[in-house]
């Protein structure tokens, strides 16, 4: 679904959704045995990423970190060989207020300018190398969740007025109305019938860095909803969000295939479709495998794929690949192959085509 951007005063960054997983906070030294081992990875993991301070010191940062927006920030994270995430939207827009150098024994990420967008996690590690082959040193990273407040823009704001959200029965679902201030007082409210959702703390709850969480959802949560957030003023409102209610079962695609016709004449026309029905947030690749293959016979092939309600509340998704055969001959006939895949596994179907 493509929204209208939200006016505004000024232009809007795009802000960026993704969950981030958040650190723990860290225990006592006098903890039993296993949380000591968990704190002191922990601080190590903390250690290795500083922020440079306006009189040029340096201090370790915690789990979270709260600046006006419009400030500068630069953080070090120490190594030879590191890797930084930041908001996914900073590279999707090649934004130049953003820059990374690798120094002899430092990296140094520098934000300027910093907008209630730019809110979100921004994490380091280093990477172990041999060869062309690296991987994450798990010992040494370094995690920060900034909030860049900023009182005209109390959510992050985000590229579209309207998303979709999918709700999973066997998964938590995210409404992901994040603020650039913490301390804001948050509600989730529906559009229709109007009214306020209650949140009981476990069931349905928020998270600043998150959003609305539902850790069970069911078909009586679809509908239309949006976010109030207040803090210090009048409250604002956040875009709106499409939750779709999803029960397809998990795993390889459920692929069908069929064939216009199982016996064709020289010169006709032949369709092979293969249908998947899925999760509608699951991306679907085909593959095909038809007779004249090998001799370079030209086919034409083309992939669909729309959402479809199966029953009250209920959203599928729908995906197609097309082989169409425009001037059937001999080395036409024999066995078309569909191969359908998605993350968990692939699905092979098979007609057949027969000459008159």
């Amino acid at each position: 679904v493509i929204g209208q951007p939200a006016k505004s005063k000024r232009p809007k960054e795009p802000g960026e959704n993704k969950i981030k997983p958040v650190n723990k906070k860290v225990k006592p030294k006098n903890a039993k045995m296993k949380e000591r081992e968990s704190v002191d990875s922990s601080l190590k993991s903390q250690s290795i990423l500083t922020q440079v301070t306006d009189k040029g010191h340096f201090q370790k940062l915690a789990a979270t970190l709260s600046l006006a927006a419009g400030q500068s920030i630069e953080l070090r994270c120490k190594g030879s060989n590191v890797t930084w995430s930041y908001p996914s939207y900073l590279d999707t827009f090649k934004d130049s207020r953003l820059s990374i150098k690798q120094l002899d024994r430092h990296s140094q990420l520098i934000l300027a300018n910093s907008t209630a967008a730019d809110t979100g996690e921004y994490s380091c590690w280093l990477q172990l190398c041999n060869g062309n082959k690296c991987r994450k040193d798990e010992t040494k990273t370094g995690s920060t969740y900034i909030f860049f407040t900023d009182k005209e823009e109390l959510f992050v704001p985000t590229p579209s007025y309207f998303e979709i959200v999918y709700l999973n029965p066997d998964k938590p679902a995210v409404i992901p109305c994040r603020v650039t201030t913490p301390s804001a007082k948050v509600t989730l409210h529906r559009e229709f019938p109007a009214e306020e959702i209650e949140t009981d703390g476990t069931g349905i709850f928020y998270d600043a860095k998150k959003g609305f969480i539902f850790q069970h959802p069911t078909s009586d949560h679809k509908g239309i909803v949006y976010c109030k957030a207040e803090s210090q003023g009048a409250p604002q409102i956040s875009i709106k969000y499409h939750l779709l209610y999803v029960e397809v079962p998990k795993g390889p695609p459920s692929t069908t295939i069929a064939v216009s016709s199982g016996r064709a004449g020289l010169s006709d026309g032949v369709r092979v479709v293969c249908t998947v029905l899925g999760e509608p947030d699951v991306d679907v690749s085909f593959r095909w495998q038809y007779p004249g293959q090998e001799s370079g016979r030209p086919v034409i092939i083309q992939n669909f794929w729309r959402l479809i309600n199966r029953g009250i509340g209920h959203t599928a998704r729908i995906s197609e690949s097309v082989l169409l055969v425009e001037d059937f001959e001999d080395t036409d006939v024999g066995n078309y192959v569909c191969i359908a895949q998605n993350l968990q596994g692939e699905t092979t179907v098979a007609t057949k085509v027969e000459l008159k």
